[in-house]
């Protein structure tokens, strides 16, 4: 679900909007549109796959799923690849959106993306028919151990009056009410309307201990200082340590969402073949490695793993970086080959969730009870 966004205000065009490209800007085999979360893919391995398909890609950004949807669903950009999360591809689905993907096309995509994510990937894709796994991850808590003394195991911690007004809250309307319904032993994909008042409840009761509520701004505000603690992506997680060593990641042991954003092909896509090709270059494990380190997003990608784990394999197959780029890739690899926020043992955790489609009948409740959470905001 990216949940990675990086991007403050609107929609930012790396190079021209979809469906305005004509016959000068285009590759020599053609282009591909790739519509994608802010700062969601190394731009130099969109450069790579330039220089060795001979492909032009044409790549827009979103910041939100619900920014994403209906500018697809309008049908006025025509793209050939997004990267939705689980429950915007489950919607997708439920609305004929996209179209199949032919795995016999995309061979990476089958032989490094582990097992294990194509199984989480039938929550919100039933057949593994219309989603390749790109990124995954999970929700929890980021607090800064010198500002917090006690224990931090459950997300009931997020309501201590201790913390007034250094809690920094998702502005989301479904990881909120995730923190919420998790907090009182609800499933976050819950369409039980007395649950999901006990959860507005909730909400509403924290918010005036609450500083901010925020999505990317947590990162900075945590590397900063300036709060004790955020919900946080896990990944967003990986890059304040790196920044501020005094910060912390846990899973609450309530139960947290487990997230995977995943490439899909709409279905009015006009260059399939070259979505394909695209797909296939970004699920090969140097190219999966390369984009785990910029975005700092844990990749599905077993190749990449195994090359963050044997250097001389690394070595061999990245022979071709500079040396600045060779240097930053060690020292990301020390800090993530034992990272138990990029590679957790989910195994060890209860009641961990991927978020669902719950209909245009579910989206509607929600959204009625995240107004009334707002409203505790003076929003």
């Amino acid at each position: 679900m990216k949940k990675l966004v990086m991007m403050a205000c609107v929609l930012l065009v790396v190079s021209v909007l979809a469906g305005c490209g004509n016959s000068s800007n285009a590759g020599e085999n053609g282009e591909v549109y790739v519509f994608n979360w802010g700062e969601y893919i190394d731009p130099a391995t969109l450069d790579m796959f330039e220089e060795e398909t001979g492909i032009k890609v044409v790549y827009d950004e979103f910041e939100t799923n619900e920014i994403m949807y209906p500018r697809v669903a309008a049908g006025a950009s025509k793209y050939d690849v997004i990267c939705p999360s689980d429950y915007m591809i489950h919607k997708m689905i439920a609305n004929d959106m996209l179209q199949e993907i032919n795995f016999d096309h995309i061979p990476n995509a089958k032989a490094n993306i582990g097992a294990q994510y194509y199984e989480q990937a039938k929550e919100f894709d039933p057949n593994n028919s219309y989603c390749v796994p790109y990124c995954w991850g999970t929700v929890g808590i980021l607090y800064n151990k010198t500002m917090v003394s006690d224990p931090v195991t459950s997300w009931s911690i997020l309501w201590n009056e201790k913390y007034k007004d250094n809690i920094l809250m998702q502005d989301s309307v479904r990881d909120a009410f995730m923190v919420a319904l998790k907090l009182n032993g609800f499933s976050m994909n819950s369409l039980n309307e007395e649950e999901l008042q006990i959860a507005k409840n909730s909400l509403i009761e924290q918010a005036p201990l609450v500083q901010a509520k925020v999505v990317d701004q947590v990162r900075d505000k945590m590397i900063g200082g300036e709060a004790a603690l955020g919900v946080i992506y896990s990944g967003e997680a990986i890059f304040t340590q790196r920044e501020n060593p005094d910060l912390e990641y846990v899973i609450p042991e309530e139960g947290t969402n487990v997230w995977i954003d995943g490439w899909v092909i709409p279905k009015n896509a006009p260059n399939v073949e070259n979505a394909e090709k695209f797909i296939d270059f970004m699920c090969r494990d140097d190219i999966a490695l390369l984009n785990f380190m910029y975005i700092t997003y844990a990749s599905p990608n077993t190749g990449a793993k195994a090359l963050i784990d044997d250097d001389e394999l690394r070595a061999s197959k990245m022979d071709y970086l500079d040396e600045e780029t060779r240097e930053e890739l060690e020292e990301f690899v020390d800090i993530v080959r034992d990272s138990q926020i990029a590679f957790p043992d989910l195994s060890q955790y209860d009641n961990l969730e991927t978020f669902i489609y719950l209909g245009e009948d579910g989206d509607a409740l929600y959204n009625q009870l995240w107004k009334e959470v707002n409203s505790a905001y003076g929003e």
